[in-house]
């Protein structure tokens, strides 16, 4: 499957954005998706995961109560809608698919086979 983020901008501390993420190619409703996030000078950290049919769903205690990660699988689209954004959330961030189905939920960035490029967002203070 091929994946294709997007939504990523320049935002001042306290606002929002939602990032999108569309799949094509195989079965994207079978997999379960995640984002992570790339800080300069950093590791790539994992941000929140949903499994295949949305009713699992973890997130990293810097952006719990704050993200939220959802899906639409009639759209083959994942989500991540941000709310009070802190400079410290800037980063560029990655959807990824994998796993799916019985199999369970994980954290894990080498249990999610696909990935997209990759959006920026930028947080001023």
């Amino acid at each position: 499957v091929q994946l294709q983020a997007s939504g990523g901008g320049l935002v001042q501390a306290g606002g929002s954005l939602r990032l999108s993420c569309i799949g094509s190619g195989r079965s994207f409703e079978t997999f379960h998706v995640a984002w992570f996030r790339q800080a300069p000078g950093k590791e790539r950290e994992f941000v929140a995961a949903l499994n295949w049919n949305g009713a699992i769903s973890y997130y990293d205690d810097p952006v719990k109560g704050r993200f939220t990660v959802s899906r639409d699988n009639a759209k083959n689209s994942a989500y991540l809608t941000m709310n009070n954004l802190k400079p410290e959330d800037t980063a560029v961030y990655f959807c990824a698919a994998g796993g799916g189905g019985p199999l369970d939920l994980t954290l894990r960035q080498v249990d999610y086979r696909y990935w997209g490029q990759g959006t920026q967002v930028t947080v001023s203070s």
